[in-house]
């Protein structure tokens, strides 16, 4: 199972596009306190739509708290990073607990918590221009990455709702 970690988020709109994101991959979303506003502050349901009622998430007061509650394999996502995001295998033959890390808007990640596991530290690569991408647009590029990795798992391929011959159909 995908994991999506968010470390002491602060902005609301990214957690409730992350949320919509976590529900359309199946992913589990753990939320690391303290918290930049109220889980059902209006702008985080306004960014999750009407997705969040199905999302499974869980709320630690501390790291140490969310890590004594989920074992699995960890992964960091930093712009200090010297592996690229591509370079890991994601493809969980073994059906262990992965866990994709995402530090705060303002700071990211703690230096302290990344130095437990360099190996595990990685950036997605980007130009000198930018110091980092969105958290909520790299949640959605690293767990693509994952569930491809994983043949999308059971993810629909086709639209479930106007059904997959929608395009050929004549109007």
């Amino acid at each position: 199972m995908n994991n999506i970690v968010l470390f002491e988020p602060e902005i609301p709109q990214n957690t409730g596009n992350i949320m919509r994101t976590c529900v359309a991959t199946n992913s589990k979303l753990h939320l690391i306190k303290p918290l930049g506003f109220v889980i059902d502050d209006v702008h985080l349901k306004r960014s999750g739509v009407n997705y969040i009622d199905k999302l499974e998430y869980y709320i630690y007061e501390n790291f140490a708290d969310f890590k004594s509650k989920n074992p699995g394999i960890y992964y960091y996502f930093t712009r200090y990073g010297h592996k690229p995001h591509t370079s890991f295998d994601y493809s969980n033959k073994n059906n262990e607990e992965l866990y994709f890390i995402f530090g705060k808007e303002s700071t990211g990640i703690p230096k302290e918590i990344l130095k437990e596991d360099l190996e595990h530290c990685m950036r997605i690569p980007m130009t000198d221009k930018v110091r980092a991408l969105n958290v909520s647009n790299s949640v959605a590029i690293v767990i693509y990455e994952a569930l491809r990795q994983q043949d999308y798992n059971d993810l629909l391929r086709e639209e479930p709702h106007k059904g997959a011959d929608y395009l050929e159909r004549e109007y």
